[in-house]
């Protein structure tokens, strides 16, 4: 590769990101100024709240049954206070006004109109005094003096207490204060801030990046081709590769300044802050030294997480038509991360070889880990190694995106058109690829909330209820945007020899998945009792409506979903194989279910297979029934089925039953296959 023209190519892209002076002040100058600003802010903020809750006057009306102990103690409790303020030099303290409680003729009144912040009421139960506390939690006054009282209520019990066992002749010292404790913190300074810092740096380092990747990706791609010079560039002897080279290098070093930018302001206010607390508290110092290490890792990960975050940006912004557009398409991204990156909040997270896998995640636990002092080398290759690896796989993807035509002239075909007017839509076709995957997310979001409440409310009828979600909201945008309904769904007849072919392979997917599913619940027994206990809630007596809701109603509903509306739009698209791939994992997805996952995944792209082979979706809705009713046989049935096929029956799998399951299971999912190969679709 010409590393000269890549040279030429990255100076053009550096001086038309930095000729926009906004984005220069945004990436640049903001993390510089505005942090400390806002830090220093919120430092004010939070002292003068304090401050002025410590100065109001707050009004208690007691009416209490107790010869005027609370009243005694109340006084007691605000002499003490007025005292406490004048030996720290402070120049005011809280006021405690008493209010007549005769004078009140409604508590409930007076505390909503604020006459009064609290009102307190005894009464002798038992041979005990009973205090009742009233005050408004959605008034800061009330509920900062509801404390106060609190204290004081505290204060007057263990006076009473002493007083009582005075009065039997004990020592009250003795019994009330049998232990004397003292903790004692033995983590060093360097420890404690890196405890500190271990929750914030990373959720800091990740959204400073992308804030500053997002503004020269979207530039580079979606704002180079709004002012057409992109065009001017591919006529020029430059290969697209050298062309994407550049735009990655760009964007990459520009979200690493920025990243740096971000983190020595932060720094800067860290050790102000540090510095601030060890005048006022006479904190030990610390080694500063002792974060080499760890400032070596994060230089490491920032370049890392740099790479794949600016691959993933270019990818997301090159579809966009407009800046504007790409703003739009990059804010999902933006949710995703920092959703994501909240996890280095959350305590007793360990970065284990599975999650070091995890983008996002997995950069923001090694940091943490790092300013802990944790050192796993294991998990640092494997961190740094895998973002490098999804870096170069999006940059594989950016570089087929610039190998299309659709780069430059875009027919417009994959946009969104359900917010369209519905006169200005062609008949004809399939939904664009936007079109679907903003009826999914909704679909799934409904799923979530309105089917969840459904099956908790009405079992079986709310599962029911589920899947006519998954049927309705699909078929809404099929007849809203005039498409085709035939061609989306697979509405099509097909040979006698697809339903042959599609039957086998559907017997040899069946008996693969149960030894698949025999070891993914022997390690996952905690994701296998959840769907157990979730089949156990939806399945009853009544074997009929189970059979027409888990095995009908999926077959249908679910099959015109994915089979239909996904996988038919998406080959419209994108090849066949990935049409496929992608669809077979969103079913796998679907069922939110880790045991699950993988054998509804594969039984997914056998249906798809289906669909493909014989250009119709009715075998695939026939092949989906029959592995539900299996499965429900299976649960109602399981002495009849063992008694016809004592394998299925067995709780655990020797080696030589996995092999003849594996075997027969791939005797008739090839046989399967091989039939629909011969046959030819008679779609119409």
């Amino acid at each position: 590769m010409n590393t000269k023209i890549i040279c030429t190519l990255v100076k053009k892209e550096m001086l038309d990101v930095f000729r926009d002076k906004k984005t220069v002040i945004m990436m640049l100058v903001v993390p510089i100024i505005l942090y400390p600003l806002i830090f220093i802010g919120v430092m004010q903020l939070m002292t003068f709240i304090s401050s002025s809750m410590e100065e109001q006057n707050y009004k208690i009306a007691v009416e209490a049954e107790d010869d005027g102990r609370f009243l005694h103690k109340l006084e007691e409790f605000r002499r003490d206070s007025q005292a406490k303020g004048e030996q720290t030099e402070e120049s005011q303290s809280y006021e405690i006004t008493l209010i007549d409680a005769d004078s009140i003729t409604d508590y409930e009144t007076a505390l909503n109109e604020e006459e009064i912040d609290v009102y307190v009421s005894g009464q002798m139960e038992d041979g005990k005094i009973q205090y009742d506390v009233y005050y408004l939690s959605s008034v800061e006054n009330s509920a900062y003096a509801a404390n106060l009282v609190k204290e004081v209520c505290d204060g007057l019990k263990e006076d009473m207490t002493r007083q009582m066992i005075a009065e039997e002749g004990m020592d009250a010292e003795a019994i009330l204060e049998p232990i004397h404790y003292e903790k004692q913190d033995i983590a060093s300074s360097e420890q404690s801030i890196g405890s500190i810092m271990g929750s914030i740096l990373p959720f800091m380092l990740i959204v400073s990046l992308l804030m500053g990747t997002m503004y020269p990706a979207i530039d580079t791609t979606a704002g180079e081709r709004e002012r057409g010079t992109l065009e001017t560039i591919l006529t020029l002897p430059v290969t697209n590769r050298q062309l994407i080279v550049s735009k990655f290098i760009t964007v990459a070093v520009i979200g690493i300044a920025s990243a740096l930018l971000n983190i020595a302001s932060m720094g800067a206010i860290t050790l102000y802050m540090y510095k601030m607390l060890d005048m006022q508290t006479e904190m030990n110092s610390f080694n500063l030294a002792k974060f080499v290490p760890a400032i070596l890792v994060c230089m490491l990960a920032i370049f890392a997480f740099s790479l794949f975050i600016s691959a993933v940006a270019m990818c997301v912004t090159s579809f966009a038509k407009s800046y504007k557009e790409a703003n739009n398409y990059i804010t999902p991204l933006m949710l995703v991360v920092m959703f994501v990156g909240y996890i280095g909040f959350i305590p007793n997270v360990e970065l284990t070889q599975t999650v070091a896998m995890i983008p996002v995640a997995n950069i923001c636990l090694l940091i943490k880990n790092m300013l802990l002092f944790k050192v796993e080398y294991a998990s640092i290759a494997v961190v740094l190694l895998s973002n490098v690896a999804y870096a170069v796989l999006a940059i594989l993807f950016l570089s087929r995106i610039y190998d299309s035509e659709a780069i430059l002239f875009s027919d417009g075909k994959a946009g969104l058109q359900l917010f369209e007017k519905r006169e200005n839509l062609k008949k004809g076709g399939v939904p664009t690829v936007s079109d679907v995957w903003f009826v999914v997310a909704f679909t799934i979001l409904l799923i979530l909330y309105v089917g969840s409440m459904l099956q908790v409310k009405f079992g079986l009828a709310g599962v029911f209820g589920t899947q006519m979600i998954l049927l309705f909201v699909p078929l809404f945008l099929v007849v809203y945007t005039k498409r085709d309904i035939r061609q989306t769904y697979g509405f099509a007849r097909a040979k006698v020899s697809g339903y042959l072919g599609g039957a086998l392979m559907m017997i040899g997917i069946v008996l693969i998945n149960f030894v698949l599913a025999a070891g993914l619940m022997s390690l996952f027994p905690e994701s296998t009792s959840n769907v157990e206990t979730a089949f156990a809630n939806i399945f009853g007596d009544n074997v009929l409506a189970v059979f027409m809701v888990v095995a009908i109603a999926p077959a249908v509903c679910e099959e015109m979903l994915f089979r239909g509306v996904i996988m038919h739009s998406l080959k419209a698209k994108y090849k066949v194989s990935s049409a496929i791939a992608i669809t077979a994992v969103l079913f796998g997805l679907y069922h939110m279910s880790l045991v699950k996952f993988i054998p509804t995944g594969l039984l997914g792209l056998i249906l798809c297979i289906v669909v493909w082979k014989t250009g119709s979706i009715y075998p695939a809705m026939i092949m989906h029934f029959i592995n539900n009713a299996i499965s429900i046989i299976i649960t109602y049935y399981p002495e009849q089925v063992e008694k016809v096929l004592p394998i299925l029956g067995k709780s655990n799998f020797t080696a030589v039953d996995v092999l003849c399951l594996c075997a027969a299971g791939g005797i008739f999912a090839a046989s399967g296959a091989l039939v629909l190969y011969k046959a030819k679709s008679a779609a119409k």
